[in-house]
C-alpha cells in the first residue's frame, strides 16, 4: 500500500494496548500506538479525546499535543485532533459509552479552553445541535475552519437543518450514538439520511455498529462522496480478548472482539482496525478498491479540509 492508499482515520480513541484518553499516557506508549497504526496501514489519524470533566480534557489534549510536538514519528501520524464532547446530549441512550455526570451544555468559553488546550490542533468537534443555544458554539467552530459534526444527539429536523445553515458539516457514525430502540419513523437516522447530502456522514465498518444489511441501505442513500469510515478504536485495537481502558474506565472485551458496557447497553468504541473494515465492506457489501479509496482516505481527508490527489 503506497502513501496515497494509506488509510485515513478521523476517530481513534486508542490503539494497540494505548489509551489516548489516558492520564498518563507517555511518549513510548504514543510512538508505539503510532507505530502500529503505520504497520496496519494507517497514514493518518485524529486522535480524540472524548467527554470528561473539562480539567481533565484539558489535561489530555496538551499531554497529547506536548507529546507529538516532541516527536516527529508520531506527528507524522497524528494529524491533528477531533473533540467529541462534552456538549452532547443528555438524554437516556444518547450518550453512549460518554459519562452522563460530565455532558453538558454547549459553552462558548468552555470551547476555548479546550481549543486552547489543542493548541490549533483541533479538527473536528462533535456535539450536540440541540444543546448549542443559538448554535453560538458551531458558529464560532465553523468560522474558525474547525469542522463541526453532530453526534450522541437528538436534534428535530428544525434544528438539524439550523444547524447546517450555521456550519455543521459532519454527522459522527450514524446509527450509533443512540438508544437501541427508536421511534419508527422520524428518529435520528431518518433525520440524517434526508440530509446527507449536505453532511459528511461517518460509519463504523466493524458489523456490530451496524449491521452490514443496514450498512448497505444507508449506501443507497447516502452520496458515496459523503461516506466515510471511521474506527472509533479503543486501546483494544489491533489486540485479542482482554481488558483495556477508555479514560477512567475499564472495558472487557470477549471473544468476538466486541468493546461493549457491563450490562450490554451500549457499544463502547471498537476493536477493529481499518485494515479488517476494508476487508469488510469488501466481503459483505462487495466495495471495491475504489470505492475502499474513497471511503477510507479520500473523503475523510476532504471532510477535514485537506486536499487528495486524484
Amino acid at each position: 500500500m503506497n502513501s496515497i492508499d494509506q488509510y485515513f482515520d478521523l476517530q481513534i480513541n486508542g490503539y494497540a494496548g494505548v489509551d489516548f484518553n489516558a492520564d498518563q499516557l507517555g511518549a513510548e506508549d504514543l510512538r508505539r500506538a503510532c507505530s502500529r497504526l503505520r504497520d496496519d496501514g494507517v497514514g493518518g489519524i485524529l486522535a480524540t479525546i472524548i467527554t470528561d470533566t473539562v480539567e481533565q480534557m484539558t489535561a489530555r489534549l496538551a499531554n497529547l499535543v506536548a507529546l507529538r510536538g516532541r516527536d516527529p514519528a508520531v506527528a507524522e501520524m497524528i494529524a491533528g485532533v477531533h473533540v467529541e464532547g462534552p456538549f452532547l446530549s443528555s438524554e437516556p441512550g444518547y450518550c453512549g459509552a460518554h459519562p452522563p455526570a460530565a455532558i453538558r451544555p454547549a459553552d462558548v468559553e468552555v470551547m476555548k479552553r479546550l481549543l486552547d488546550a489543542a493548541d490549533g490542533l483541533t479538527r473536528i468537534v462533535t456535539l450536540a445541535p440541540e444543546v448549542d443555544e443559538d448554535l453560538r458554539v458551531t458558529r464560532m467552530l465553523a468560522a474558525s475552519g474547525i469542522v463541526v459534526a453532530a453526534g450522541h444527539c437528538n436534534p428535530t429536523s428544525e434544528q438539524l437543518l439550523a444547524a447546517i445553515d450555521a456550519g455543521l458539516s459532519m454527522f459522527t457514525h450514524l446509527g450509533n450514538g443512540c438508544p437501541g430502540v427508536l421511534p419508527r419513523h422520524d428518529n435520528i437516522v431518518e433525520r440524517v439520511l434526508a440530509v446527507s447530502d449536505r453532511l459528511y456522514v461517518s460509519f463504523i465498518a466493524d458489523g456490530a455498529h451496524v449491521p452490514f444489511l443496514a450498512m448497505g441501505n444507508y449506501f443507497r442513500l447516502v452520496p458515496p462522496e459523503r461516506v466515510v469510515i471511521v474506527s472509533d478504536a479503543i486501546s483494544a485495537a489491533g489486540c485479542g480478548p482482554g481488558v483495556y481502558t477508555l479514560g477512567g474506565r475499564t472495558v472487557e472485551i470477549g471473544d468476538d472482539l466486541v468493546p461493549r458496557a457491563e450490562n450490554n447497553a451500549y457499544l463502547v468504541g471498537s476493536a477493529c482496525t481499518m485494515k479488517r473494515m476494508a476487508e469488510n465492506l469488501r466481503r459483505a457489501l462487495g466495495a471495491d478498491d475504489w470505492q475502499i479509496r474513497q471511503w477510507l482516505h479520500d473523503n475523510p481527508r476532504r471532510a477535514i479540509g485537506q486536499e487528495t490527489a486524484d
